[in-house]
């Protein structure tokens, strides 16, 4: 069984930052492609960020792209979100969740992991 527990989350001002982590349990970690959604009030999980099981190659919503930045430290299972420059509407309670390799649906679609977090809220103020 995978847990995933996603930390890192609170209240910042517009322009501030955070850093989430994502602690993952299970030998295979390393194996397997992570992301990052988040979810608004009222408002369905959106796609934030995805990083392959290397860490070498990595994507990006277009609402995000140059300011947030998702890395991985496969010696300690845990895969993370850096946020600059918050904005209002980064507002949401974000999650990580595991690759599933055995869907072939589009990397931005929830449907394309298999575990997940419980979340963490992000609060961004203006």
């Amino acid at each position: 069984q995978v847990q995933l527990v996603e930390s890192g989350g609170g209240l910042v001002q517009a322009g501030g930052s955070l850093r989430l982590s994502c602690a993952a349990s299970g030998r295979t970690f390393s194996s397997y492609a992570m992301g990052w959604f988040r979810q608004a009030p009222g408002k369905e999980r959106e796609f934030v960020a995805r990083i392959d099981w290397s860490g070498g190659t990595t994507y990006y919503a277009d609402s995000v792209k140059g300011r947030f930045t998702i890395s991985r430290d496969n010696t300690k299972n845990t895969v993370y979100l850096q946020m600059n420059s918050l904005k209002p509407e980064d507002t949401a309670v974000y999650f990580c969740a595991r690759d599933d390799p055995r869907t072939s649906v589009s990397y931005t679609n929830p449907r394309a992991y298999d575990y997940w977090g419980q979340g963490t809220q992000v609060t961004v103020s203006s």
